[in-house]
C-alpha cells in the first residue's frame, strides 16, 4: 500500500506504466529523507530535459497532491506520506482478510516433493532442509492462492537396499536387528562399505540382491518389508515433532509397476540407445551427459523411477507445477529428466523445477550415511528443548506449561535457524547460536510476539505495569481509529517505521511465493520484531492512544502469522 499511494501521484504526472514505476521506487537510506524515492533517470529521453530539472518539476506537482509531500534531491524525487491521512488508511489495509491471501496462483495445483528420506537410515539433520524448507513453501503457496499438494517421496528402492539385505545376509543378527532396527541398520550400511573397499565382489553381490528383490525375490522381499516398517515409525515421531504432515507418502517403490511403460515410452520415441550394455538416452544437444535407463543388469536406476515419478504427478494427481525440494547436488540428475521428459514429447515438463538447497554441515563437518557420520535430528530436537527448558526456567520461573513451550521454543529455534538462511546457502549449525533469545533467531520473534501479548492482556485491563501506572482505555476506542487524534496521539517515528514495516507483508509473501524462497519470510519476521522493539523502547504504547494500541495487535496478529508459515509455534508467554 505503501508504496501504491506514490506509484498512483507519480504515474498520474509522467504518464508512466503503475508496474515500470513499482520496479524504479526505492526506500531512501536516511528515513527523515522521506518514505518513497523515485529516480527520474529514465524520463530524461521522454521529456528531453536534464533528470535534476524533472525530479525538481515532478517534485512541485506531487506536491499538490493531498496528503503527500515531495522534494527533489539531484536526479531523486523523495515523497513523505502524511501520517493523520495515511496512518488509519494503512491499519484498515492491515484488517482486510485479502491482506493475507493474495492471488497469485488462481488454483494452480503444485505439487513438492519434499523430505524423502532412505529407508533404514536415521532421521538426520541432513534432512532438515528439504523438509522444513518444503513444507514452508507448501504453506507459502497455499496462502497466495495456490493449492499444494506434498508428497514424501521416501527413498525405499535402489541398490542400495540390495546392499543394506546382503549385509544382513552375512552379518547380522535378528535379535539386535529387532531391538534396534535403525541403529543396527546402520552399522550394517556401514560396514559394507567399509569391507567393500577392500573386496569389490561385495558390490556386485549388492546388486544381485537388489536385482532378485526387483524380480519379486520372497526373502529379498520381506527383509525390503521390515525395513521399510520400522523406518517409518520412526519418521512419523520426527515428522510429529516437526508438526509436518504430508497430502502423500510415496516411496520409490510405488512406481515399480510404471517404469516399464516409460521404458517401452523412450524406445517407441527412438531415444533409448546402447551404452556398454545399459541403456541411456543421450542429451549431447543440450550439453549434458547421457541419462542412464537401465544398468547393463536390467534393473532400474534414479532417472527411470523419477521420470514415472513426474508422469505419474502429471496425469494422475493432476498437478500443473511440479517442484522437487532436492540439494543442489542433485542440479546435473534433474536437469537429465527433464531434458528426457521434453524429448520425449511431454511438453509439460517446462513445469518441472528443482529447488536446490545448500549443504547443511554440522560443526564445519560434511555428513555421511556411508561413513556413519550421521548426527540424528532426533537427539538435537532433544537436546534443543532441554536447553529452552533451562533458559525458561531461569527467566521466567513461575510460567507454566513450561515444557510445552520449551518444546515450541527448542524445535521453533531449529526450523528458524535453517530457514532464516536464503536456501541456496551452505548452512554450518549451531545449536548454541540457534537458541539465543537475542539477534536473529526464532526463540527472538517468538519472545517479541509474547511480549507484545503480554501487553495487550495489560492494556485491555486497563493496567500499565511497564509504564507503572494504570489507563483505561475505552472499549469503543481500541479498534477502528480515525484521524482526530492529538499529537501526543500520533505515532512517532519508530511507531511510522513499524507501521510501514507492517504493511510490506503482502509484498513480502508475494516475492517468497514467486522466489520459492522461505527465508523472505524470515528476514520479514526479523525486521518487523526488530522494528516493534525499537517502538517499544521509543514511544509510550499503552497510554499513547488507539493508533499505537492497534498497531501492538496488528504487529502480534502479523508476527504469529510469519511463525505459523515458517512452522513455528507463536506463544503467547515465555
Amino acid at each position: 500500500m505503501l508504496m501504491s499511494i506514490a506509484i498512483q501521484a507519480i504515474s498520474a504526472h509522467t504518464g508512466l506504466e503503475e508496474k515500470e514505476i513499482s520496479s524504479l521506487l526505492e526506500v531512501p537510506p536516511q528515513p527523515e529523507w522521506g518514505d518513497v524515492a523515485f529516480p527520474c533517470f529514465l524520463l530524461a529521453k521522454k521529456f528531453r530535459k536534464a533528470p535534476q530539472l524533472i525530479a525538481l518539476e515532478l517534485a512541485e506537482a506531487v506536491n499538490r497532491e493531498e496528503g503527500l509531500t515531495a522534494s527533489a534531491s539531484g536526479a531523486y524525487v523523495n515523497i513523505t506520506l502524511g501520517r493523520s491521512i495515511h496512518i488509519p488508511l494503512m491499519l484498515a489495509e492491515l484488517r482486510k482478510p485479502e491482506f493475507f491471501k493474495p492471488d497469485l496462483g488462481h488454483g494452480q495445483r503444485v505439487v513438492i516433493d519434499m523430505s524423502s528420506p532412505n529407508i533404514a537410515k536415521p532421521f538426520g539433520i541432513g534432512h532438515l532442509r528439504s523438509t522444513v524448507i518444503g513444507a514452508a513453501l507448501y504453506r507459502i503457496l497455499g496462502e497466495t492462492g495456490y493449492v499444494p499438494v506434498s508428497v514424501n517421496h521416501l527413498g525405499d528402492w535402489g541398490t542400495q537396499f540390495g546392499k543394506q539385505i546382503a549385509a544382513y545376509k552375512r552379518w547380522g543378527n535378528e535379535e539386535q536387528l529387532q531391538q534396534d532396527p535403525i541403529g543396527e541398520s546402520l552399522k550394517l550400511y556401514v560396514r559394507f562399505h567399509e569391507e567393500a573397499e577392500h573386496d569389490p565382489s561385495l558390490e556386485d553381490e549388492g546388486r544381485e540382491w537388489f536385482r532378485r528383490l526387483e524380480h519379486g525375490d520372497s526373502e529379498a522381499k520381506r527383509l525390503w518389508e521390515f525395513f521399510v516398517e520400522v523406518s517409518l515409525r520412526e519418521f512419523d515421531r520426527m515428522y510429529q515433532r516437526l508438526n509436518i504432515t504430508f497430502d502423500h507418502v510415496l516411496g520409490e517403490s510405488f512406481y515399480n509397476d510404471k517404469m516399464q511403460a516409460v521404458v517401452a515410452q523412450l524406445r517407441t520415441k527412438g531415444l533409448l540407445e546402447e551404452s556398454e550394455g545399459a541403456l541411456v538416452v543421450r542429451l549431447e544437444d543440450e550439453g549434458l551427459p547421457p541419462c542412464l535407463i537401465l544398468k547393463k543388469d536390467g534393473t532400474t536406476i534414479y532417472p527411470t523411477r523419477d521420470l514415472a515419478t513426474a508422469i505419474y504427478r502429471h496425469e494422475v494427481m493432476k498437478v500443473d507445477r511440479l517442484l522437487y525440494v532436492v540439494g543442489g547436488e542433485q542440479q546435473l540428475h534433474f536437469r537429465q529428466v527433464f531434458a528426457v521428459l521434453k524429448r520425449a514429447g511431454e511438453t509439460w515438463a517446462e513445469q518441472c523445477e528443482h529447488v536446490p538447497f545448500g549443504l547443511m554441515r554440522f560443526a564445519g563437518k560434511k555428513m555421511s550415511t556411508r561413513r556413519g557420520k550421521v548426527v540424528k535430528l532426533e537427539e538435537v530436537l532433544d537436546e534443543a528443548v532441554a536447553r529452552a527448558l533451562s533458559i525458561i526456567t531461569q527467566k521466567n520461573p513461575a510460567l507454566q506449561d513450561q515444557q510445552e513451550i520449551a518444546e515450541d521454543v527448542g524445535i521453533g529455534a531449529i526450523i528458524f535457524g535453517d530457514l532464516k538462511n536464503n536456501r541456496l546457502n551452505e548452512v554450518d549449525f549451531s545449536l548454541e547460536d540457534a537458541l539465543t533469545f537475542e539477534g536473529e533467531t526464532g526463540p527472538y520473534v517468538q519472545y517479541t510476539h509474547a511480549r507484545i501479548r503480554s501487553l495487550l492482556e495489560k492494556a485491555h485491563a486497563g493496567t500499565d505495569t511497564l509504564a507503572g501506572s494504570s489507563i483505561d482505555v475505552p472499549a469503543g476506542e481500541r479498534h477502528a481509529p480515525d484521524s482526530t487524534y492529538t499529537s501526543d496521539e500520533m505515532l512517532g517515528d519508530a511507531g511510522w517505521a513499524l507501521l510501514k514495516q507492517l504493511v510490506r507483508y503482502q509484498g513480502q509473501l508475494e516475492r517468497a511465493a514467486r522466489q520459492l524462497e522461505p527465508s523472505v519470510i524470515a528476514r520479514f519476521a526479523l525486521d518487523t520484531a526488530q522494528a516493534f522493539n525499537r517502538f517499544y523502547v521509543k514511544e509510550r504504547i499503552v497510554e499513547g492512544g488507539p493508533w499505537r494500541i492497534q498497531l501492538a495487535e496488528q504487529t502480534a496478529d502479523i508476527l504469529a502469522h510469519t511463525l505459523q508459515l515458517l512452522g513455528l509455534k507463536a506463544p503467547y508467554r515465555m
